[in-house]
């Protein structure tokens, strides 16, 4: 390391601390001898005391270090950093931004993190050609999501009521969208609901309208979402999640091609494809008396099963390609290459998720990268504890009340492989409050 300003007292305070850490420091009391020696050797990392200028002095060094060999990391130390300056530390990619007076931990956590920075190497990001417009976009190349894209390809054409099965954050979504945008109603509007996001009094209304005056509260007519989807797909996700009742008027809406809003007496002739997901085994859910068999058959005239992200194999780097690009752009970042060991990492996650979490974790990534390379200490802190995948603990080693149950959520999750409602009974709470967890957790 090469320390640029200071005194003797601190250039020997951060010999010994270097020491600590099988590391070594070499001093220059100032800017112009500090610039001769950055000339003479190979640095790994340079140390930069920023004085009364520090905007300048930073831009200065991290300027001057691009051209030199073995690009060796800025750190830099200042008095009582200002956001503006942290802001334009991040931009430069320093390695950290210090306060002084110097810390030993601050001092010897930012070794740890070059010198773990410094072993991981870089595995290239492939090229990738997904299908479909951001970010609903399929990509993967594996077995699995070759059978998806045969029975897309097959069905897309055609009229038919579809079933997409599949986990939470598997892309029943994104499948639905390229089922649409590949078949004959391409032109026509695609509306997407999540049943189970509705209260169930609110849903009715929702999916077929009212009439003025049919309720309190209703002061004009409304449209549903059937009608709005005339002419084009209507998506409803988590299909399983409504009452018997309007699984009959769901039923009859498929049968005849024709709804009644709430509080009306005049069918109305609708020309609708539907497309319905669910996260749940829908024949137990059959068995269990939770869902209409008839409404079942009419809705399971094609299933597409979709894999666990788990189960797609080399997908995971393309995908992770995928992301990358797409958050690097709205960043203004370069990113061209992931580390050995931020990938093993991800490869060796649970991602009960599936691809929604990988996509919350690269941007994440993006986010805060500071150079073309994703590495391990950009990824999430709870990804990088021995206990992949669940939160990490608090300073004191002790769990917060929110570590503990994210903790929980993950694993009854993992026990009901991904199944939401399933989980909600274990955990005795509604499934709308499951999912406002899951998502606020990131899991």
């Amino acid at each position: 390391m090469l320390a640029v300003g200071g005194d003797a007292a601190l250039l020997q305070t951060m010999r010994r601390w270097a020491g600590e850490a099988d590391a070594a420091v070499e001093g220059a009391p100032d800017l112009p001898r500090g610039a001769r020696l950055l000339a003479q050797g190979r640095w790994t990392v340079v140390l930069a005391l920023l004085g009364d200028r520090p905007d300048e002095e930073l831009t200065w060094w991290a300027e001057a270090l691009r051209g030199v060999e073995g690009a060796p990391r800025l750190l830099a130390v200042a008095d009582r950093p200002s956001m503006g300056l942290v802001l334009r530390a991040e931009k430069l990619g320093v390695l950290d931004l210090l306060p002084q007076p110097l810390r030993r931990e601050d001092f010897l956590q930012a070794l740890h993190r070059l010198r773990s920075a410094a072993g991981e190497v870089p595995v290239p990001l492939p090229d990738v050609a997904p299908h479909g417009v951001a970010p609903y976009a399929l990509v993967g190349q594996s077995p699995a999501m070759v059978e998806v894209y045969k029975v897309i390809a097959r069905v897309a054409g055609s009229t038919a009521t579809v079933l997409i099965q599949g986990e939470s954050g598997t892309g029943k979504e994104v499948v639905a969208r390229a089922i649409h945008l590949n078949g004959s109603v391409a032109s026509g509007p695609f509306v997407a609901v999540n049943c189970a996001a509705i209260p169930e009094n609110l849903l009715e209304s929702e999916l077929f309208g009212h009439e003025k005056g049919s309720f309190t509260g209703a002061v004009a007519r409304r449209v549903g979402r059937f009608e709005q989807a005339s002419g084009g797909t209507l998506f409803l996700d988590e299909i399983a999640d409504m009452g018997l009742a309007l699984q009959a008027k769901i039923l009859r809406a498929v049968q005849e091609r024709e709804i009644e809003r709430v509080g009306g007496t005049a069918p109305i002739p609708v020309n609708v494809r539907l497309i319905a997901a669910t996260n749940r085994d829908l024949r137990e859910a059959v068995a269990q008396g939770r869902l209409r068999e008839d409404l079942y058959y009419r809705l399971a005239v094609v299933i597409i099963q979709l894999p666990r992200l788990t189960e797609r194999g080399d997908d995971l780097l393309q995908l992770i390609a995928y992301f990358v690009s797409l958050f690097a752009e709205k960043c203004g970042k370069r990113i061209e290459a992931i580390s050995d060991r931020a990938f093993e990492t991800l490869r060796n996650r649970p991602w009960v998720g599936n691809v929604r979490e990988l996509r919350n974790v690269i941007e994440r990534a993006v986010i805060v990268a500071t150079d073309a390379t994703l590495r391990l200490e950009h990824l999430p802190e709870e990804l990088r504890t021995d206990e992949a995948g669940l939160p990490g603990r608090s300073p004191t080693g002790l769990l917060t009340l929110a570590d503990a149950e994210a903790r929980h959520i993950a694993r009854v999750l993992a026990h009901t492989g991904g199944q939401i409602g399933a989980a909600a009974e274990i955990l005795g709470i509604h499934r709308n409050t499951l999912t406002r967890k899951v998502r606020e957790y990131g899991l």
